[in-house]
């Protein structure tokens, strides 16, 4: 009995490496939005040090039930407060590092679910 579909129906990530990932095969080198109903939006931070409150208010305006953040290479976890806007609007948050939470959009994705990656990649990080 198959139960999973033999490829996704939407956008989703194909490789990925420290530095850098990869949507659909193009090649992206700075962080990025993604959801599974095919946004795809340049987010404007180089390290974990840019983020704030702003970055985490333009996630609350997505129209999705969770957003898997990727904090970059390592695990870190956004401040209680930049995560107000989601929180309000009943939007679960998950984080982790970009190239596990880039393995999680892909399944949530592939299931159907109204998902979003928020993807953290670092500048400061080799792109080879």
């Amino acid at each position: 009995m198959k139960l999973q579909p033999d490829r996704i129906e939407t956008q989703s990530v194909t490789a990925y490496g420290s530095g850098w990932i990869a949507i659909q095969g193009e090649k992206i080198t700075h962080s990025v939005l993604i959801t599974s109903e095919g946004v795809r939006l340049d987010w404007h931070c180089q390290s974990f040090d840019d983020l704030g409150a702003e970055h985490f208010a333009q996630l609350a305006e997505l129209d999705v039930e969770l957003v898997i953040f990727g904090s970059g290479d390592s695990h870190r976890f956004p401040k209680p407060e930049w995560q107000v806007g989601l929180m309000k609007r009943q939007i679960g948050l998950e984080a982790m590092n970009t190239q596990a939470a880039c393995r999680t959009y892909n399944i949530l994705a592939g299931e159907g679910r109204k998902v979003a990656a928020a993807l953290l990649i670092e500048t400061s990080t080799s792109n080879n």
